[in-house]
């Protein structure tokens, strides 16, 4: 049992050490690495889409990123485990091809898109699916991450919301897409 719990939070904790690196390399280079963001529908803004959510502002925006990715990951993993390779990686490509098609011209960098995808889909395919251990499962993660409904309204200008609105709609796609799948765990 705890080799199963161990196993699902490999994947969240690999990429959460990937972005502590880049911020590390960041804070005591002192070179900014916010040009590895994603720059919509430019050549060189490409290099985001892999990199971007590896690349944060400063120690709140990584803090704010680093607890969700591994729990929300780690859920992901653990329950949905047939399908958690899927939305995993799409919610982290996917959101960031989305957001060089359609995002403002800026810099976006960070991890929220793809834990707006990890969310969403946690979120909803409880009720897309309806049975009692992925509604729990649901509930659980609107319960503590329910308020991130109010990151995909634009408030701040520094602040990706478009890359918040891909991801949810990335993990919205992706919980109605499996809804029907016999086996995901």
């Amino acid at each position: 049992m705890i080799a199963k719990y161990r196993s699902s939070s490999v994947i969240p904790f690999r990429m959460a050490f990937l972005m502590w690196l880049s911020f590390s390399y960041q804070f005591y280079s002192g070179h900014d690495l916010g040009f590895l963001g994603i720059y919509p529908r430019t050549l060189h803004g490409l290099i985001g889409i892999p990199l971007s959510p590896l690349v944060h502002g400063n120690l709140n925006h990584i803090l704010s990123n680093t607890l969700p990715l591994i729990l929300l990951g780690a859920v992901l993993f653990h329950f949905y485990s047939k399908v958690a390779v899927t939305v995993f990686v799409n919610s982290y490509w996917i959101t960031g091809l989305l957001v060089w098609i359609f995002g403002r011209e800026f810099y976006h960098i960070g991890a929220s898109g793809m834990i707006y995808g990890l969310a969403f889909f946690l979120m909803l395919f409880g009720l897309f699916r309806k049975d009692r251990k992925s509604l729990l499962i649901s509930i659980i993660v609107v319960i503590f991450y329910g308020g991130l409904v109010y990151g995909l309204m634009p408030d701040d200008p520094q602040t990706s919301w478009e890359s918040h609105a891909f991801g949810a709609g990335v993990g919205l796609a992706h919980a109605f897409v499996f809804r029907n799948k016999r086996s995901v765990g």
